[in-house]
């Protein structure tokens, strides 16, 4: 398995060149993308060369996608990207009802329908809230992924479970829609709260060795890329995690 990492978990722990070296190191071969890598893409890839790192996947907001998507698109293709992936809905921005999720889904397949015809796949990335149950007891989640398509879907398992939900459940019935993954972990109640109690993968509370199985038996999966929201040292967290993860 080319395991990947977010670049995100990394972000307060820079310079990006000690970084990407750093996660060469320790044995990934992959990167996600976010948007403070993307200040000098051609800079950024020869960083990535040097190092022996690929970026297959990548997060774009929605609003970039929407309103300047030749941009996007040009740091996409300077990085090596195949799959863009809508990453976040700030909380006003969030609808509070089905008709509204149904009209920022229909926003997705049209951001679909532009980045397939420019050679990209398109995903969504979740968070919690799109588990919570709306008026008409849908979840934004099942519209989104009902509803269109065309949309795949980069699960973050550990969100799922903070969202109040059982991953294995949506595994079983959307495998086919999920192309990517993030790997992150949970921990114990009452610890790390300094790390916003979140844990280096394989040393929390998720079950990551059944889920990884489930994942790789029902989903369609590609790219398992480690994240951290935030750790208090970036580097321990790679190199526990992807020691963790090998052991799968």
């Amino acid at each position: 398995m080319d395991w990947s990492y977010q670049l995100y978990s990394s972000r307060n722990h820079t310079p990006w060149p000690d970084v990407l070296k750093g996660l060469a190191k320790a044995g990934y071969k992959r990167v996600e993308g976010f948007g403070a890598v993307y200040e000098d893409p051609k800079a950024f890839r020869d960083e990535l060369k040097k190092n022996g790192l690929t970026m297959p996947t990548a997060h774009f907001p929605v609003e970039m996608l929407e309103k300047d998507f030749a941009k996007a698109d040009a740091i996409a293709k300077t990085l090596g990207v195949k799959v863009i992936v809508c990453p976040y809905l700030v909380a006003e921005a969030r609808p509070t009802a089905a008709k509204g999720w149904d009209q920022f889904g229909a926003r997705l397949a049209k951001i679909a329908k532009r980045a397939k015809e420019a050679g990209y796949g398109l995903a969504w990335h979740n968070h919690d809230f799109e588990f919570h149950l709306l008026p008409d007891g849908s979840s934004p989640m099942r519209r989104i992924l009902d509803a269109f398509p065309d949309i795949g879907w980069e699960m973050d398992v550990a969100w799922i479970i903070r969202g109040g939900t059982d991953p294995a459940a949506w595994i079983a019935a959307y495998g086919p829609r999920i192309v990517a993954v993030h790997v992150k972990d949970i921990a114990p109640a009452g610890q790390n709260l300094d790390q916003d109690g979140w844990s280096d993968v394989g040393h929390g509370a998720v079950d990551w060795k059944g889920i990884y199985k489930l994942l790789r038996s029902k989903s369609k999966a590609k790219y398992f890329i480690m994240e951290h929201d935030n750790p208090s040292d970036a580097s321990r967290f790679a190199k526990r995690s992807i020691a963790a993860v090998s052991k799968f």
